[in-house]
């Protein structure tokens, strides 16, 4: 009810909750900095510099301030609007809900010249108020960590939070965000002070702008304030972010009904009174195309539809908005009749070709690919028509189709395959986009019709639009395609869950006559751990360690880890044997490559860094152009080695198991009969081992042995029984729903990734070169 579910979404707010409350302070003009870190532990911790939660005796419960507003619902101190005359939070239910929620939490105030603190446990108060020491200044830090019991997922996504941040940060000029992971040492900071200007230009950094300068319109009406940002480019979509007392809300609302009407009156007003028109004003949507606009309002009793505020409905604010944008954009136009131009021919432009889309539409109409009772040939359809149970598959290739075909139910399943690879709609308008015979077909079997005047999800004909492609380089490039267009075009369909990905396994292995099927690499080396450590003893020379059962289990699938983090290490151009010598010899762990030149160091800390960028400009005699990690070979690069922080916990994990990691490699020399470091047992067969490393392989060839092992790349190596098994039938199948978690960051990828800007592609692709795991030789 309060943070929308128990999975992702719902673990992420209630850090946004925390984070809510110092941002009220930031608004108020009491805080200046707010810090989040991610704990080892998996709690997290949000430091403020505000005034600090107050801590005297509440007047009617008798207890500490800070008690009653973190276990009591409705004890916030936002409803006289003394504290706040504007506010995220409404109800007092934010830090209460966190509490609830959380295993434990504590909460730290500085005030008074001394540092409180108190203890909470799952809601309830675990210990009373209390004075730590002496402190400086004022704020508040609250540390919590979340409940397993109530959570799906318990590990914190430090992206998804730098992007809340960032976007805080946008919309509060002038304040410091900053977010840290203690486990990796990464961390991040941001501060604008240009506001919601730079907030347009960082959503636009990848598209081509029509004017340089990001229009800025800001009005004060009483307690009212309304702040719009805009900048049009050569893309398609329009992409309208808006923001309530800094809560993004994801639906729109009455601000956002205000700001529409306002947009198209104004430049339609002006483009009249310009003689700029022939014909047909531009409509709404045809001045939006291409538009990037922030919208924020500030307001007193913000109403909105529930506490994940994703709509405002404020009636007042729509008027508010649309008055303001009239004058102010108004105005604009008329002191900047270049840009004004521009902007009206953009529309102009949209509108005729909306119009060709029309004729295009009517035209295929006519030809039956669009009509609504002439499917396409290639459609093999189902015969219920109750739309809340039936599923349309997309599927690539006529192989895969026909045996998808085979294995369907015709009740409420239907196949559409797809040859080959559809049109990116990311380049193309709309116009040129019907006369692609794929994607025709593709809008005929859905039946809702494309175009902003005849787009109509209702009028879909199936429940579920499920795509279905191969699981290789191609297979995800032709999905990539399929949800460029849907997320372009048929967006709505997105948002309210009708499209889902199929889930095909990647791994068939066959023990006996019973076939397992495994989903991703993940699932099949859980799989290959589980079988390979089955009735085996591995212990080191005189059995001074000895493991077998589930404690073996656990240490393989550490070794198996260390694997993967050396394959990472190797592609930043560091060897994990590097890491662990210098851990062996200083018990710190290098954090950092150097390359000077053809000079490679480790170094331990970013200080170390700046002395080695120093050191090598006074030799040089000149400033070095330093490069950060996969970018063009510089005079000196900086690769930060984030993956040493596993391996030092892998470390740790097989020190307690009483092993040691100085002998994870083999020895430089063995002499023939050197005996073996470590033996594994199994099935009365001995095999030795000169170094840990060589354990995980081990295991595996023990796995194998009773297995035979299918590797599917694609749907055309199943036959029609396993294909229907593991991907169509709904009893057995796993299906990914497809969301849109965050708009403008998703806007900014396709745009990035299937756009028609080269270089910051290539700037992206190169950047992330050496994180990419999933690739296709």
């Amino acid at each position: 009810m309060y943070i929308g579910d128990t999975n992702v979404r719902g673990l992420h707010h209630l850090i946004e909750e925390v984070v809510a409350n110092s941002i009220d302070e930031a608004v108020a003009g009491f805080c200046h900095n707010i810090a989040v870190r991610l704990n080892v532990d998996g709690s997290a911790t949000v430091t403020d510099d505000g005034r600090g939660i107050p801590v005297d005796l509440h007047e009617q419960e008798k207890k500490p301030a800070l008690e009653v507003v973190m276990t009591m619902l409705h004890a916030g101190g936002k409803f006289d609007h003394k504290s706040y005359k504007v506010a995220a939070g409404l109800h007092g239910v934010g830090l209460s809900c966190v509490n609830a929620l959380s295993e434990w939490l504590e909460a730290d105030i500085k005030m008074n010249g001394k540092v409180y603190h108190q203890e909470f446990r799952r809601g309830a108060t675990a210990s009373k108020l209390k004075v730590l020491g002496k402190a400086k200044g004022t704020g508040t830090k609250i540390t919590f960590k979340p409940d397993p019991e109530i959570f799906e997922v318990m590990e914190f996504d430090f992206e998804r939070i730098a992007m809340r941040l960032r976007e805080l940060a946008f919309l509060n000029s002038g304040i410091r965000m900053t977010i840290s992971d203690e486990a990796t040492e990464r961390e991040e900071a941001f501060s604008y002070k240009g506001g919601l200007a730079e907030f347009v230009k960082h959503l636009n950094e990848s598209k081509g702008v029509l004017h340089k300068k990001v229009i800025r319109l800001q009005k004060q009406e009483g307690d009212i304030q309304v702040e719009l940002a805009m900048q049009y480019t050569d893309a398609y979509a329009e992409l309208l972010l808006s923001f309530a007392n800094n809560i993004h809300t994801h639906d729109g609302g009455t601000h956002v009904s205000g700001l529409r009407s306002a947009l198209t009156r104004t430049l339609n007003n002006y483009a009249r009174g310009q003689n700029l028109l022939k014909g047909k004003p531009p409509t709404g949507d045809d001045i939006r195309e291409g538009l990037t606009a922030v919208l924020s309002v500030m307001l007193p009793n913000p109403q909105f539809e529930a506490q994940s505020k994703n709509k405002l409905n404020n009636p007042t604010i729509e008027g508010i908005v649309e008055t303001s944008v009239n004058q102010l954009l108004g105005e604009f136009l008329e002191e900047n009749p270049k840009v004004a131009r521009t902007i009206v021919q953009k529309a102009v432009q949209a509108a005729q070709a909306r119009e060709a889309a029309r004729k295009a539409r009517e035209l295929t109409r006519r030809k039956g690919v669009l009509s609504s009772g002439s499917l396409p040939l290639k459609l093999s359809d189902c015969s219920s028509r109750n739309v809340e149970t039936t599923e349309l598959f997309i599927v690539e290739g006529q192989s895969a189709g026909g045996n998808a075909k085979q294995c369907r139910d015709s009740t409420f399943q239907a196949i559409l395959p797809l040859q080959g690879k559809i049109l990116n709609v990311e380049k193309a308008r709309i116009d040129k986009m019907l006369n692609y015979e794929q994607i025709s077909t593709l809008i005929s079997a859905l039946g809702t019709g494309i175009g902003a005047d005849d787009f109509d999800p209702d009028k879909a004909r199936y429940g579920k639009i499920i795509i279905m492609t191969d699981a290789d380089v191609d297979g995800l490039h032709i999905r990539t395609l399929l949800l460029t267009f849907f997320f372009r075009h048929m967006r709505e369909l997105i948002e309210r869950g009708r499209i889902y990905i199929a889930q095909p396994p990647l791994y068939g292995v066959k023990r006996k006559s019973k076939i397992q099927y495994y989903l991703d690499d993940d699932a099949f080396r859980q799989a290959l751990l589980a079988s390979g450590t089955e009735g085996v003893t591995i212990e080191s020379r005189g059995k001074k360690a000895q493991l077998s059962g589930a404690k073996l289990r656990e240490f393989v699938e550490e070794l198996m880890a260390l694997e993967g983090n050396a394959r990472v290490l190797h592609r930043h151009g560091v060897e994990l044997r590097q890491i662990v010598d210098a851990w062996l010899k200083t018990k710190r762990m290098p954090m950092f490559r150097v390359t000077v030149f053809d000079d490679t160091l480790l170094a331990y800390s970013q200080k170390e860094v700046d002395a080695i960028i120093r050191e090598a400009s006074k030799t040089s005699g000149r400033e070095l152009a330093v490069q950060n990690g996969g970018a063009e070979q510089g005079e000196l690069e900086v690769v930060e080695l984030h993956e040493v922080a596993n391996v030092k916990k892998s470390i740790e994990r097989i020190r307690k198991a009483k092993f040691d990691i100085a002998d994870y490699f083999p020895p430089d020399q063995t002499p023939e009969d050197a005996p073996p470091r470590f033996t594994v047992q199994a099935n009365g067969h001995a095999t030795a081992l000169m170094a840990l490393c060589e354990i995980p392989a081990a295991v595996r060839e023990l796995a194998k042995k009773n297995m035979q092992i299918q590797r599917y790349k694609g749907l055309g190596e199943m036959n029609a029984e396993q294909l229907g098994e593991t991907a169509v039938d709904p009893a057995t199948r796993s299906l990914l729903r497809v969301t849109i978690e965050d708009a403008a960051e998703t806007d900014r990828l396709f745009t990035l990734l299937m756009g028609d800007q080269v270089q910051p592609r290539r700037k992206f692709i190169e950047q992330h070169a050496l994180e990419a795991t999933d690739l296709d030789f």
